[in-house]
């Protein structure tokens, strides 16, 4: 694995937050959960560190990318509850060293399946965005949801998510698996926060629906 850069890191909205602490990037993370702003700053301060880390246990490039974004989607929940101790307190309780030991935890936890069933890639969606497409997805509709998942994920057409459907008792037509899918990708980009999609998707423009945004949903765990 080599160290990877991310465009994000040069973007206006995530550069003017590097002077901030870790304390303080924290603090805004769980008091706006409506702005992704601040995890993407935290991500581009230390996905160096996780990367590298991780490079020394991945025997793969494709499993290595995988588990640096499952380690950031870790990160990312846990950091809601997460509370610092007193500024006052021993550097061993930094959020540096807290971020490093979630990641030797998942280093050591990590069950990684083989290459060939890994679907996520680095490229189409880096993990700050995965994150957030992920929460965006969870408040999907159930069955915009599954087709969404469908569609993008495994590269069903319409007809064969449509036959899919009928077999499990859905009476839905190709035409309408079509119409939900259209509306899903929509919705997918609008739940996202407004400056997550600025950050990431403002070079597209909203409701391209071939935008990397979709193609991201290839996460081999989306289902």
């Amino acid at each position: 694995m080599q160290t990877q850069r991310f465009p994000e890191c040069n973007h206006s909205l995530v550069k003017s937050l590097f002077r901030y602490s870790d304390r303080d990037l924290l603090t805004l993370f769980q008091n706006h959960p409506e702005q992704g702003k601040y995890f993407v700053a935290i991500f581009c301060r230390y996905s160096p560190i996780v990367y590298t880390l991780i490079a020394h246990s991945a025997r793969s490039p494709v499993q290595g990318d995988y588990l640096f974004a499952l380690t950031w989607r870790h990160i990312f929940y846990e950091m809601r509850g997460l509370e610092l101790r007193d500024r006052n307190a021993k550097e061993s309780s930094s959020f540096q060293n807290w971020l490093i030991n979630m990641t030797a935890i998942c280093i050591n936890q990590a069950n990684l399946p083989p290459v060939e069933s890994i679907n996520y890639s680095l490229q189409a969606a880096s993990p700050p965005l995965w994150c957030y497409l992920e929460q965006s997805l969870d408040i999907l509709p159930p069955i915009v949801r599954l087709i969404l998942v469908m569609s993008k994920t495994f590269h069903w057409s319409s007809s064969r998510v449509a036959a899919y459907l009928q077999a499990e008792g859905e009476m839905l037509s190709p035409v309408v698996v079509q119409d939900y899918l259209d509306r899903g990708c929509r919705l997918l980009e609008t739940n996202l926060p407004e400056d997550i999609r600025e950050i990431y998707l403002g070079e597209w423009g909203e409701g391209n629906e071939d935008s990397s945004s979709q193609s991201a949903l290839v996460s081999s765990d989306s289902t």
